[in-house]
């Protein structure tokens, strides 16, 4: 499938079919979806050894090529990993269905009654690295929420991504659904990415899940319309207000949960008032860890670290690299923070109210926390079940992307033969 007309027309035969089963599953009933993502969960665990031994494979080949540590991370699977994408697609199988939700009717002066209804948003076109678990979680959101999927992994997890394709397969044709609702890209050529990207015929939307690289070039050629995220630049704030050992552990866990989430701390800011007391003691942790400081002038006062850059302060290391600056206050943070941030997930600790409530209004991000580490910008956590990506758009959803991101509205007007006058 190397000649580019094959690869064109493999792909619009993938987006016809998926435009076609969309169509279909738009009178499907909510116990029928739900039944079909509990095959799919059963599948899964049923085949668990041979998706291990598939991922294996996968990482062997991937450290060969020595893609990254980061990236290493996201592409293992692990068995707690693998009962995290059987305990997604159960709560997604437990959410309420948002299909066909409507709000309450609000009367007019002329007498008609004006709502909306949720609707899918159609066939969905998921682009993404690594993260085998993403084609699962993905292709849970999207059947619930009404839509067709066309999933493009990236070629160090083909292995890993084909079998789990193959388990939410199963579980469609058990549930007596259209296998054309999930289709994962079998092929690893390039030329299918940029087919899917101009396939507007079919696909309604692009979500796509990588490196600021790949998220930059779909966003560039995309015919469709986008829902994305750039970096994942987030902050800490270590206001002077903050009880120091609490202070200590969200810190670290921010950075050390695991280096290659995006919402992994890549700044932490601490206000300078509190940092001969808090800095040596952060700094010893995170050294033990293995995590390299790069520090302000005033840092560097402090503890004996590397001098950071100003391109530090725009970095996203997805590594044990870790940059620490010190400000005078509450809105010097803000202000950093919105000006070399990346719209993602930041948080402040602090016992301070006033200070908590200034920072949650002015921090211009789709997260934003108060005493608690970044990491747990998480559509799971976030009680969705799963997502399919966090977006830093304002428009059309923001942060983690669960059903509702996966739906739109359309209005509905119900009147009693009203004729409108001049």
């Amino acid at each position: 499938m190397e000649d580019s007309k094959d690869i064109n027309h493999y792909m619009n035969r993938l987006g016809a079919a998926a435009k076609s089963a969309a169509g279909d599953l738009a009178t499907v009933s909510s116990e029928v979806k739900n039944n079909a993502l509990l095959y799919m969960a059963e599948a899964i665990d049923s085949r668990r050894n041979e998706i291990l031994q598939s991922n294996k494979v996968d990482l062997e080949k991937a450290t060969n090529k020595a893609i990254g540590d980061a990236l290493i991370d996201r592409l293992e699977l692990t068995d707690e990993r693998i009962d995290g994408m059987i305990s997604g697609l159960k709560i997604v199988a437990s959410l309420p269905d948002p299909v066909g939700e409507i709000e309450e009717m609000k009367p007019t002066p002329s007498g008609l009654e004006i709502s909306k209804m949720r609707v899918p948003l159609g066939v969905v076109g998921i682009i993404y690295e690594s993260r085998p678990n993403v084609t699962a979680d993905a292709a849970a959101l999207c059947l619930k929420s009404g839509n067709a999927c066309i999933l493009r992994g990236g070629s160090e997890a083909i292995l890993s991504n084909s079998l789990i394709a193959e388990c939410l397969n199963q579980g469609l044709i058990r549930a007596d659904l259209s296998e054309n609702l999930i289709q994962v890209v079998n092929t690893t050529d390039r030329e299918a990415v940029t087919a899917l990207l101009r396939m507007e015929e079919f696909v309604d939307v692009i979500i796509p899940r990588g490196g600021k690289g790949l998220v930059k070039l779909i966003s560039e050629e995309a015919r469709i319309p986008v829902i994305k995220h750039l970096d994942g630049i987030c902050h800490v704030y270590i206001d002077k207000d903050a009880d120091l050992d609490e202070a200590i552990s969200i810190a670290f866990n921010a950075k050390t949960y695991r280096y290659g989430i995006c919402g992994a701390m890549e700044t932490l800011l601490i206000h300078e008032e509190i940092a001969t007391k808090i800095l040596p003691e952060l700094s010893s942790k995170f050294l033990d860890a293995g995590v390299e400081l790069r520090g302000c002038k005033k840092t560097c006062k402090i503890i004996n670290t590397q001098l950071a850059t100003d391109e530090d302060w725009v970095t996203e290391y997805l590594a044990p690299i870790l940059s620490v600056k010190l400000v005078e206050d509450v809105d010097s943070a803000i202000n950093h923070i919105n000006k070399f941030g990346s719209a993602h997930t930041d948080s402040i600790v602090t016992s301070n109210e006033n200070s908590a409530e200034n920072f949650m209004r002015k921090v211009d991000s789709s997260s934003v926390m108060h005493n608690v580490p970044t990491c747990w910008a998480d559509g799971f956590e976030y009680g969705l079940g799963a997502e399919v990506g966090i977006s830093t758009d304002k428009i059309h959803a923001r942060g983690p992307v669960g059903l509702e991101g996966l739906t739109s509205q359309k209005y509905i007007v119900k009147g009693k033969a009203q004729i409108r006058g001049t």
